[in-house]
């Protein structure tokens, strides 16, 4: 019997979905095409493949083989996508480039300029995202990211340390910080490092509010709802702040700029990363908030 790949795919997205409506509408199809098509599947193999649970669908022995022969074909086409994106020796194509919302609008944009002016025919489809994408899975092909570990599967180069300090607004006088208004990030970003920070700092009736972006958290600063940690390279630049302590070492990371190994040596991938440091390096001071 032969089965192909987009077989694998759907039972894959119903596992994964935990029933048909969603599966198809992450597959683009409609929840009657699903049904019938997980029924004719059944019908052909002669095993069920999941179970109708009030819950949900969950796989059966069958159904789990299918699903994990599903990962082990999609990891294999990932593969082969990353070695042939990276066999280019001209530098053009699209480059998908990930990193936090609050590097773009406070640094990137103009370094993007720059690179578009010099390289006309690569084309960056930017991701701006506080979590970090799957370069593996090839969710993006170039990750600029602050870390204090990044991970062993991705190559790189540190470009400089992120410092961040307490902040406030400038036209505001300020007393015993532990007694002010705070403004946290919430316990998604960096793995809720910052929100214990902020506890140490403060009783927890004082932060008014809790936010999972830092260009928010900025922004909530400067409008003059609490005092807060933000990183030094975007809130000394931002003339409705003034800096309340030094560097706390203990909130700081490294910035990176990482691909996967298998793209490295792409053309598109290898001038990017270089003129990313070229652009950042000079800038340390400006991170490391000296």
């Amino acid at each position: 019997m032969l089965l192909d790949w987009d077989t694998f795919r759907f039972v894959k997205a119903v596992a994964e979905r935990g029933g048909l409506t969603a599966a198809a509408a992450q597959l683009g199809i409609n929840h009657s095409t699903a049904f019938r098509r997980l029924t004719a599947l059944e019908t052909k193999l002669e095993a069920r493949l999941f179970e109708r649970l009030r819950t949900g669908y969950v796989p059966t022995a069958c159904g789990q083989a299918m699903v994990e022969a599903a990962n082990r074909i999609e990891a294999e086409v990932t593969r082969f996508e990353r070695t042939a994106a990276g066999r280019g020796d001209i530098p053009s194509g699209e480059l998908r480039v990930t990193t936090p919302a609050s590097f773009a609008a406070d640094l990137l944009m103009p370094i993007l300029a720059d690179f578009a002016v010099r390289y006309p025919e690569i084309r960056i489809a930017l991701i701006l995202a506080e979590a970090a994408l799957n370069l593996s899975r090839r969710d993006a092909d170039v990750a600029i990211r602050a870390s204090r570990d990044p991970s062993e599967t991705l190559v790189g180069r540190r470009l400089a340390t992120v410092a961040w300090g307490l902040y406030g607004r400038v036209d505001r006088d300020f007393g015993d910080l532990a007694r002010e208004a705070w403004v946290s990030p919430d316990s998604s970003v960096a793995g809720g490092s910052f929100t214990r920070f902020v506890a140490e700092q403060t009783a927890v009736d004082r932060v008014r509010l809790w936010i999972n972006t830092v260009t928010g958290l900025e922004d909530a600063i400067a409008a003059g709802i609490g005092i807060g940690p933000l990183p030094c390279f975007s809130a000394d630049a931002n003339p409705a702040l003034r800096r309340l302590s030094g560097p706390h070492p203990e909130l700081g990371a490294d910035l990176w700029v990482l691909t996967h190994p298998d793209l490295r040596h792409a053309a598109r991938v290898r001038v990017f990363m270089e003129h990313i440091a070229e652009a950042i390096l000079p800038l340390r001071p400006r991170f490391e908030g000296s």
